[in-house]
């Protein structure tokens, strides 16, 4: 078995002196509570709490840093379990898939989706050993096992961050219904949405026109000049604002 042990000075300077002022800034900051103004979490896993099913259905396959690079050696998207638009079938066998992934975790060396993943192990799940072939089934079950406890619900991992607050990005016709669930849970975390018109402000994006459509129903507007549409947005910005958002 190989050990797996992160160097605490891995992300810092090899200068010695300049390593130091490194480790001072940030020993004076580490234990200060995370305040995320931008991310990509879905509102949905903190409103449902629900535990997280297994490995490769949390790290793999919702991941495209993980999966393009694998793909960009020459491993087929199916193997990994992704989805395609045709709705041909793909491997769902998520042990297969973790194998895979583990004897190609070499190629993550370098990269900063190995040094998350080289932290997410060690530090979030407690890994001891290095991932590879050899060792997929058992890092997989550790980990399954971890998810599996109540210290590994998404509310409880949101905790033992210190995450102080957290926006999600949300388009503008967004019911933000996962937002009001966690609002009337009476859970304290402090979860907010963050009004993203991306995909009714550019005319190039498939779907456009349905967007258009989605957001004079959220609007409860008929959208049928730009000075509509305008009214459309401030009205649907004006309910996110009453929703906590601030950006």
């Amino acid at each position: 078995m190989q050990t797996f042990q992160l160097h605490p000075s891995r992300f810092f300077e090899s200068d010695a002196q300049t390593r130091k002022v490194a480790h001072e800034l940030y020993d004076s900051v580490k234990d200060l509570p995370i305040v995320s103004p931008h991310g990509h979490v879905d509102p949905k896993l903190l409103a449902e709490n629900a535990p997280f099913p297994d490995p490769t259905e949390l790290i793999i396959i919702p991941d495209h840093y993980i999966f393009r690079l694998l793909y960009s050696q020459g491993i087929a998207l199916e193997s990994l379990g992704i989805p395609t638009k045709d709705g041909a079938p793909v491997e769902n066998d998520h042990r297969k898939i973790w194998q895979i992934f583990a004897e190609h975790f070499y190629l993550y060396a370098g990269t900063p989706t190995g040094a998350w993943l080289a932290h997410e192990f060690a530090e979030v799940f407690g890994v001891t050993e290095k991932l590879n072939g050899e060792s997929a089934m058992r890092i997989y079950d550790h980990i399954h096992q971890k998810l599996r406890s109540p210290e590994f619900l998404p509310r409880a991992l949101f905790e033992r961050f210190n995450i102080e607050v957290l926006t999600t990005t949300d388009g503008a016709a967004d019911s933000l219904e996962y937002h009001r669930q966690m609002q009337d849970s009476g859970w304290l975390g402090h979860v907010v949405p963050c009004f993203r018109p991306d995909a009714v402000v550019n005319l190039l994006v498939p779907g456009w026109k349905n967007e258009i459509t989605r957001l004079g129903d959220a609007a409860d507007m008929e959208i049928t000049s730009f000075k509509n549409f305008i009214r459309a947005l401030e009205v649907r910005r004006e309910f996110f604002k009453s929703m906590g958002a601030v950006s």
